[in-house]
């Protein structure tokens, strides 16, 4: 019976986003900054760039873990796919996207308590005294 099964695929699909942040492969990415870093593939300093990039990377995952339950989960949904799709994954790319989906939603709520709704276009009704 289909029924059944697209319906537990579909309830798979409303769990919420696993509450830790997740496992990333950063490697990939601190090679490509390593070679880009001015060194050719093979210098001993593009080791030691890679290696400090993992260290990097290493402390701003440990700074998520910290600060993972102060972001909301449509803002953790949202950047987890966006760090995870189309590339290389780094931590500092994940924290950055967290910090900037909150930062404008703030500024929204700012935006929306300092200025009134503006007017729907239509002038209210004529105050009319009662007819005697």
């Amino acid at each position: 019976m289909m029924l059944p099964a697209a319906f537990l695929f579909s309830a798979h699909l409303l769990l919420p986003v696993a509450d830790s942040v997740p496992e990333l492969n950063v490697e990939p990415v601190c090679q490509g900054i390593a070679q880009q870093g001015g060194s050719s593939y093979h210098a001993t300093a593009t080791g030691k760039e890679k290696q400090d990039c993992m260290h990097s990377e290493a402390e701003v995952r440990q700074e998520l873990v910290k600060r993972w339950s102060t972001f909301s989960a449509s803002d953790k949904a949202q950047c987890i796919n966006e760090s995870k799709m189309g590339g290389d994954s780094s931590y500092t790319e994940l924290l950055t996207c967290l910090e900037m989906a909150r930062d404008v939603r703030q500024l929204g709520k700012e935006s929306n308590a300092s200025n009134p709704p503006a007017p729907t276009g239509r002038k209210p009704a004529p105050h009319r005294q009662p007819m005697p």
